[in-house]
This record gives structure tokens, sequence and C-alpha cells, in this order.
């Protein structure tokens, strides 16, 4: 039995999921759930025992001096809570962050559940990140998954069809449709040529795509700053080496090529949905604003930005024309072309038509005139309509 003491009743509330390892590239999830705590100043009420899923000799404990005196730290998983208040809405996240267990892992889950269960958790987020073959310089995709049919329909989300090895978001994941518990995976994809941690602009991705999902405007301090400056030392780091600098101009021209038809009126909608939410939070910094992939627009590198920088004159370097950029080019050639043509058969029908009415009107003159001239003879009684045709 799970006793939670000084854990006061909660308001809607969502647990996050976050584990570094395996399943964390860059950092970027642990760091997201990471910059929740911080935010909000999360009180930690449990911690799973160490001794019951952690190998000390792949994840060894650290010891630190606190006041002269030495403490060690041993690997776990901690939960916390905070109140998400933004003034317009309220409710509470149950943040789980800690390291993907070396063993136990369905024990791990069900004791993880058992919490969610107590605290009445409506929903598990579980943020994870990924190595792809995405650049740096493109907004960071981010991809929102459940097992769930229902949660699909209702959130717009993908029913995951991923066959392959797991790791422990995976198993929480399957854990929660067995239970019953609501569950989403959000996955960010940090490009794989720059894995190191930290990776600021994909924990801004998944930050953006959570306040979608959670419906509550998340603080993002100094985040869109941090992507700006981690983009742009990418691109100068980029610059320095010919082969990098192409190979991330041949992942641009891919990535523009597969997303163009993804430049949809709902695309353009959710964004604009995320400014009217953002208007009167704090503002961005100047130059640009966070995107809802993570990008930065207005900013080296942003949405549809197609350059690198060049690092010895400090321009552009402008991106080639892909093969679908061309191919729409003859297609919008050929639509204006045929439109040409049938736009002047609508003018010679036209000037046809007037043409054949004028010359009726001519003939019904004709026939009429006599008539209007005896009519004004005889003292201008003649008809009205005929007497305006002079």
């Amino acid at each position: 039995m799970i006793e939670l003491e000084g854990v006061p009743e909660l308001i809607d509330p969502v647990m996050i999921c976050a584990f570094e390892g395996w399943n964390d590239a860059g950092d970027a999830a642990s760091t997201a759930v990471g910059h929740l705590d911080r935010e909000w100043k999360g009180e930690v009420f449990a911690s799973l025992d160490a001794e019951d899923y952690y190998d000390f000799q792949v994840n060894r404990p650290t010891v630190a001096l606190e006041g002269g005196v030495r403490k060690i730290t041993w690997p776990t998983t901690r939960l916390s809570v905070v109140r998400a208040d933004t003034g317009e809405k309220s409710r509470d996240l149950v943040l789980v962050r800690g390291i993907e267990p070396s063993m136990r892992w369905r024990s791990f889950c069900n004791e993880i559940l058992g919490y969610a269960h107590e605290l009445g958790v409506e929903m598990v987020v579980i943020l994870g990140a990924l190595l792809g073959d995405t650049p740096h310089t493109r907004p960071v995709p981010v991809s929102g998954v459940t097992s769930d049919p229902d949660l699909a329909r209702s959130l717009d989300l993908e029913e995951t069809r991923y066959e392959g090895p797991t790791g422990i978001v995976g198993v929480l994941q399957e854990a929660c449709a067995h239970a019953g518990v609501p569950a989403v995976s959000l996955w960010a994809a940090v490009p794989h040529y720059v894995s190191q941690p930290p990776n600021p602009k994909a924990t801004l991705a998944l930050l953006n795509r959570l306040e979608d999902l959670i419906t509550v405007r998340i603080p993002l301090g100094e985040l869109t700053e941090d992507s700006r400056a981690w983009q742009l030392g990418v691109d100068q780091l980029a610059a320095e080496d010919s082969e990098v600098a192409e190979y991330v101009q041949s992942l641009e021209e891919a990535r523009d090529t597969a997303e163009l038809p993804e430049a949809s009126g709902e695309a353009i909608a959710r964004e604009f949905e995320r400014y009217l939410r953002r208007r009167d939070g704090q503002p961005g910094p100047a130059g640009g604003h966070a995107t809802e992939s993570g990008g930065l627009e207005g900013g080296s590198g942003g949405p549809g930005a197609p350059y690198l920088r060049d690092s010895s004159t400090g321009h552009g370097r402008p991106r080639k024309p892909s093969p679908k950029d061309e191919m729409a080019k003859d297609d919008a050639e050929d639509t204006g072309g045929a439109a040409e043509d049938e736009a002047k058969d609508v003018a010679e029908a036209k000037e046809a038509d007037s043409a054949k009415g004028a010359d009726d009107a001519k003939e019904a003159d004709g026939g009429q005139g006599t008539d209007e001239r005896d009519g004004e003879d005889r003292g201008g009684d003649g008809d009205e309509g005929s007497g305006s045709d002079r």
C-alpha cells in the first residue's frame, strides 16, 4: 500500500515522466521535466528504492560535500508535484524524473502506476527523444503516439505502429494501456550529428507540444534564447567543415521536400492559436519566438530558412532548389497557361453574344421606327419605351 503524506488533493492531475538514458537523446526529455520542476518549484514527495531497480556498476552513486559532510546520492526515480497556475487555468502536474532502470521493469512500471492511481491521475504523458536524420536548422519534429484509439482520435495523435527494441518509455506506455490509464508518448527527433547534451531546441519543442496537450501555458524562461544560441553555435561549427555543411544542406532539402504538403491551413491555425494563448504572457526575445515545433521564427535557421551561415562573410548561402520546387514551378506554369486559354475563350464567347444582341436590337428598331415617327407627328403620343431608344 502506497502512503502519501503531505500531498493535498490534486486538481485535474496529469503525470509527466522522463527517464535519462536510451530514451533521452541530448537529455532533451529529462531536461524538459526538470524545467517544469524548477519553474513551478516542485516538491518531492516520493522516491523509488534504488536497490530494487538499479545496477550501481552501470549507474554509480555520486558523492558530494555539503557543509563539510560527505553525502552519497543514489541513482533513483523521484516524484514531485507542482501546481501549474497561469491565472487562467490551474491544474496539478505529477512529475516523474529518473534514470531508466537496469532491472525489474514491470515492477518499476507497476509502482509508478500505483502512485498514479492513488493521486487520481487522469492521463500519463511520457517524454522521449531519439536520434534522427533531421537538420538542426529546421523545427524539431515532435511526434505524439498512443496505444489508445479513442485518445488518438480525440487528441489528433498517431496510434503507435512501432516494432523493434524499446526502452522504459515504451514499456510504461504499454503498462498504462493494460491498466486502463490514458497514456501519450511525445518524441522529439534530435540531429544525430549533434547528439551530445544539452539540446535546448529539442527541449523547447517538447514543452511546446506538451503545452498543447495539457492546455496549460508553460513559462519558457530562458529556453528560447538558449535554443537560439545553440543553433547559432552549430551553424558556426557546420560552416567550418565543408563536408558537414553539404550534409546538412542535403538534410534540409530532403526535409523541405517531404514537408511541403504540410503547410496546410490546419497547421497555420494551430500556430495562430498558440500565438493567441501567449499574446498576454511574457514576450520572447527580440528577433524571434518559439514555433510549434521548437524552431525560431525571425532567427537564423528558422522555419523555411534556405541557407547555412558562412562564418567568413556572415552571409547566408542560398539553398539549391529541390526537385519538389521545380515540379511545383512547372505545375504552376501549366495551370497558369490553361487558365489564360480558358479566359480567352470566355471573352470571345461574350463578344459574339454582344454582337448578336446588337443585331437583334437593330432589327427590332427597324420594325418600330415608322410607328415612332408617326407617333411624333401626331403630337408626341408615341410609346414611352420606344421614345427612350432615341
